[in-house]
């Protein structure tokens, strides 16, 4: 049993796709109907557009002409068609009073008879035929600045614990590594653990310089300082490494972290925050903001009601993201009374999404090497578990094998048998 998965990928409430979020910009919306309001409303509590300025005002494109004829335009017009008139003329009226660089989002009507074409020409930079619903919104704005070079465009992924000592590290740093090896992609891992992080004794790194560094210079991170204090792991995988020292307390502000993950995600494609298991403002800050989540928990009581508390609070924080998951980790340790993966997964209404049985040789040898499992042993099941974990996570679905045919194993025997040579033809006498 290395992995199993939930099938909430193809849920359309929670696409598995990744909507990076957008900067600190102005968005002005002008409806028609009470749905679209609401939902545009509801998009400016989202995560993604928690740097936004966003107001909401009724009257569609009317409105619109009407208020910028005195005022300057934003970043973003968000306009609503009713289909009571016509959009073209509409928005050619919009476009006499719109300042250079706005960028113009249209909620069309399907009594609409503009073609799209149309609709470009006049600027328009995003169509989307209503009813709408919050994600609508939400992916229709950031997608406006996803396309440029110099917007945030990193996944964020985060692993914690639902208790201490489940091993969360462990997880986090080998499908940061997996995902750097198997699937290329540039990554990081940041070891949130300031006083007692383990991702540097687990690289074999003896980084001088690291996360702390980062978050505590009076000056906004750049990218110039990000690369200074990363440690190369791999080629493909560097390490913001936590101080491990207790020369000092670290406590911090909810939104500490927030510059070094916004200037990581704008040069990095996969950043993987290795959270240390406390409730925190700033803990909790980078588990909400992250795109996706892995609670690491061992099938007992107290990892139970932890994991089931954790799910709770950040789905409801993230109603349109994709949920949670999460991990069961040291299944099946000797001699240990647990909670079965059934009983564990009924409570939490979902399946987790890998089960890595107990193998305390295999583990502590990783750990003691400063290797990763794959390192140690790439056959292991536990390698695969991380492989597909890695895949999930990094957006590319769980790798699956080939289904073997029932005839298969008659076929391999048949093709290791020795050829029975004939018998040689008798001349005839």
């Amino acid at each position: 049993m290395s992995g199993q998965y939930e099938d909430d990928a193809d849920d359309p409430q929670h696409p598995d796709e990744h909507i990076a979020p957008v900067p600190r910009v102005s968005v002005q919306a002008f409806c028609e109907t009470e749905q679209t309001y609401d939902a545009i409303t509801a998009a400016g509590q989202d995560r993604r557009l928690a740097k936004a300025h966003l107001t909401v005002k009724e009257g569609g494109l009317a409105a619109a002409v009407e208020a910028y004829s005195t005022m300057p335009t934003p970043n973003v017009i968000v306009i609503e068609s009713d289909g009571t008139r016509d959009i073209l003329e509409g928005l050619d009226d919009l476009a006499g009073v719109c300042d250079p660089g706005t960028r113009v989002v249209v909620i069309g009507n399907p009594s609409d008879e503009a073609p799209y074409r149309e609709l470009v020409r006049r600027g328009v930079n995003d169509y989307v035929i209503g009813p709408i619903e919050t994600i609508d919104v939400v992916r229709s704005i950031c997608s406006l600045f996803s396309a440029s070079e110099a917007i945030i465009t990193g996944r964020v992924i985060a692993v914690v614990g639902a208790k201490g000592g489940v091993g969360a590290s462990t997880v986090a740093h080998n499908v940061a590594w997996t995902i750097a090896r198997d699937l290329a992609l540039d990554s990081v891992v940041i070891d949130l653990d300031l006083a007692f992080g383990t991702a540097s004794l687990d690289y074999n790194q003896d980084p001088v310089q690291g996360i702390a560094n980062a978050v505590l210079t009076q000056e906004r991170p750049d990218t110039a300082l990000m690369e200074r204090l990363l440690a190369k792991c791999t080629e493909r995988l560097s390490l913001l490494a936590a101080p491990a020292s207790l020369d000092r307390v670290y406590d911090f502000g909810a939104e500490a972290f927030d510059a070094v993950f916004d200037t990581l995600r704008m040069t990095t494609p996969c950043i993987v925050l290795d959270v240390p298991h406390q409730w925190s403002g700033w803990t909790r800050r980078a588990l909400i903001n992250a795109d996706d989540i892995v609670i690491v928990a061992e099938p007992d009581l107290a990892n139970l009601r932890n994991t089931k508390n954790m799910l709770s609070v950040l789905k409801a924080a993230r109603p349109n993201d994709r949920p949670p998951l999460y991990c069961l980790n040291q299944v099946g340790m000797h001699k240990r009374a647990e909670i079965e993966v059934k009983a564990f997964a009924k409570t939490m209404e979902s399946q987790p999404v890998a089960v890595i049985p107990f193998d305390s040789r295999l583990f502590s040898t990783a750990a003691n090497n400063g290797q990763m499992i794959a390192e140690v042993s790439k056959s292991h099941r536990t390698a695969e578990t991380f492989q597909n974990l890695a895949n999930r996570l990094a957006g590319r679905g769980e790798v699956k094998k080939p289904r073997q045919s029932l005839l298969a194993p008659l076929l391999k025997r048949l093709k290791g048998k020795p050829k029975r040579e004939s018998a040689p033809h008798r001349k005839a006498s």
